[in-house]
């Protein structure tokens, strides 16, 4: 594989993640019933899955976020907020699930609906720990504490799971289907490994 098809199917993989991370733009009123309905788990599952540099793998979803999360921070807020409390670990969950992805050898319904599954059980467990930390939290830092949170994100969560399903069939089919009319977009690490 050339140079030149490894640099257009880069640019195409990032294309589709920033694509996906403009729809956090959409509706941006106040909290309603389908907050956290985002392309966040999506992009990390198909960024962790198409990637072959694993550094590209983590960076280009993880830097997508970050600039998205300082826009809207932003417009919430009429000020660069870089890092809003808990944000650790809402990173950390992107992180595990953008390695989640890399469990993705072979797309297909199956696979990116258990995909879907894990990314969002990692951001509920993981993500929730921030909640429970956060100074002025509503929980209180116990196991307990932990557990009613866990309880409480369960609608969230659940917005999640279906953006991931809703995202990630628009971005892994979108993906397997531009790869059936450009070949360059198609990756063969046997190929890689002659050139």
């Amino acid at each position: 594989m050339s140079l030149q098809k490894i640099n257009f199917r880069n640019s195409f993989l990032i294309f589709v993640i920033v694509a996906a991370a403009a729809t956090r733009f959409m509706n941006l009123g106040s909290f309603s019933s389908w907050t956290n309905f985002t392309p966040l788990g999506a992009m990390a599952m198909f960024g962790g899955a198409y990637f072959s540099d694993k550094i590209k793998a983590y960076a280009v979803p993880l830097l997508t976020l970050f600039l998205s999360d300082l826009v809207l921070n932003y417009i919430f807020y009429q000020k660069l907020v870089f890092f809003y409390e808990g944000a650790f670990w809402v990173y950390l969950s992107f992180v595990l699930m953008v390695f989640a992805g890399t469990f993705l050898k072979k797309v297909n319904t199956v696979n990116v609906i258990l995909a879907s599954l894990a990314t969002v059980f990692i951001h509920w467990i993981v993500s929730d720990i921030g909640v429970v930390l956060m100074a002025g939290s509503i929980y209180p830092k116990t196991s307990g504490g932990y557990l009613t949170a866990l309880i409480a994100a369960i609608p969230f969560e659940r917005n999640l799971l279906v953006s991931n399903l809703v995202y990630g069939f628009l971005m892994f089919g979108s993906f397997e289907l531009a790869k059936t009319k450009f070949s360059s977009l198609s990756f063969n690490k046997n190929l890689l490994q002659q050139s």
